[in-house]
């Protein structure tokens, strides 16, 4: 079986209205958790499932769930309290609660309490921690977690690791730009090899991808916006889909290790015929949840290599992703990532977003899956870079003239909705928006609704 026949994702409504179900009436039961969902799709633009990492149901449900698509997690087997979903995305269901229980992930444990007037635990960022925060009647609770372990903590674990604010702040100040990407990478590696001998791999995979989006915030001006509406509530970032970085051809191996290196696993690769010019290898963390998006240039031979890991050569025509880092430099390092993709209320987030930083037309609108940016942040390009570019007949005179004077397409913030736990993602439509987004078109790739 090939990679892409490896990953053939579809919706999963049955399990998806099973778990629907258990939200609608775990909010029955629980007053001030009904008022927190409003306020999410008020204040935030996402719903209460956005958030949710597990599920807690009493032990007669055991029975359902392998017929939904949910099977035991961990080398417990069948003795394992915990069940994920073979092929959505869906929250892991913990059996053995007295009621239902939900989970909501966020950044902060101490933070969420704080915003709500709740008495949480102390929390520091090398620790996981969860606190209840609202009960209702027949056993309902509401929780929030931290986690630096992953999804498949152990239902009444307190895991005590050496406190990651340290950890977190060489990651959030890694040197990124040492004149050679090849000792960039190297020193990446580096870090998080001396952050997993610290704290652990799993940790050192959330705070190294909370670092990342830390320096991408700082560079998105629609990122800052959402991320302060979504802290206001307590929440963080929470609610990521996936990380997506665009790499030239010739370091894309270097990045695929170093994301491996991270605990990632190679997953589906994206190709979206001869016209597009670009790939893409998606990357998921099977603890986690992590999902990255690598995207590059690539030729239509190159598709049924393993190019993630054999490597790709440098050729002298350039697509979106190869102009993008030769305008801007490696996402993963001093350029930062090319969009970060959260899963919100699709309708609502785009209608509170369009007035402050614009919303571009969507590139997926099925029933099942909704996309589309945020109007591209522009980014100054260096008068080195584009010599470099001229030199090289990448871009003409006057697109060097425009790009003086107006920058060059840079970063997004991606508005998702998943349904039915689709896991997977539109091929054509990525194709069509890393096209619109290519900084030779001008003003295409900013336009709004």
């Amino acid at each position: 079986m090939s990679p892409q026949e490896s990953f053939q994702f579809a919706p999963c409504p049955e399990a998806a209205q099973w778990v629907r179900t258990q939200i609608e009436q775990f909010l029955t039961q629980c007053g001030p958790a009904r008022h927190l969902k409003e306020r999410l799709l008020q204040e935030t633009g996402t719903r209460l499932m956005d958030w949710v990492q597990r599920i807690g149901v009493p032990d007669s449900a055991e029975a359902m769930l392998p017929q939904l698509g949910f099977f035991p997690w961990g080398p417990g087997g069948p003795a394992t309290r915990l069940f994920h979903h073979s092929q959505g995305l869906f929250p892991v269901v913990e059996l053995g609660t007295p009621g239902i229980q939900l989970s909501l992930r966020v950044d902060s444990v101490a933070a969420f309490c704080e915003r709500h007037t709740i008495a949480g635990p102390a929390c520091d960022l090398g620790t996981l921690k969860k606190a209840r925060v609202y009960t209702g009647s027949d056993g309902a609770e509401l929780w929030v977690v931290q986690s630096a372990r992953g999804r498949f903590y152990a239902a009444d674990a307190e895991v005590e690791l050496e406190p990651g604010a340290l950890v977190l702040g060489s990651l959030e100040q890694r040197k990124r730009d040492h004149g050679v990407p090849e000792e960039s990478f190297e020193h990446a590696r580096a870090l998080i090899q001396s952050a997993q001998a610290r704290i652990g791999p799993l940790a050192t995979s959330e705070l190294f991808f909370a670092a990342e989006r830390s320096y991408w915030e700082r560079r998105n001006a629609a990122a800052r916006l959402q991320k302060s509406r979504q802290d206001a509530l307590g929440l963080g970032w929470g609610n990521h889909d996936h990380h997506t970085y665009r790499s030239s051809r010739e370091h894309f191996a270097s990045l695929i290790r170093t994301l491996e290196l991270l605990g990632l696993r190679c997953r589906e690769r994206f190709y979206a015929g001869t016209e597009a010019g670009w790939g893409a290898q998606v990357l998921a963390h099977p603890e986690t949840g992590l999902m990255i998006f690598a995207d590059v240039d690539l030729e239509p031979h190159e598709v049924s290599l393993d190019f993630a890991h054999d490597g790709l050569g440098t050729k002298q025509e350039l697509g979106t992703v190869g102009l993008w880092c030769k305008l801007h430099g490696e996402a993963f390092l001093e350029a930062g990532m090319h969009h970060l993709e959260a899963q919100f209320d699709f309708e609502e987030a785009c209608r509170q977003l369009h007035p402050s930083v614009g919303v571009m037309p969507p590139f997926t609108s099925f029933n099942y899956l909704k996309q589309c940016f945020t109007r591209a942040e522009m980014w100054t390009v260096s008068e080195e870079r584009l010599q470099a570019a001229l030199t090289h007949q990448w871009i003409q005179p006057h697109q060097a003239e425009t790009f003086r004077i107006n920058g060059a397409f840079g970063s997004h913030l991606e508005i998702l909705e998943r349904n039915e736990g689709y896991a997977g993602f539109n091929q054509t439509g990525i194709s069509e928006i890393i096209a619109r987004t290519d900084p030779r078109r001008g003003g295409a790739g900013g336009s709004s609704l």
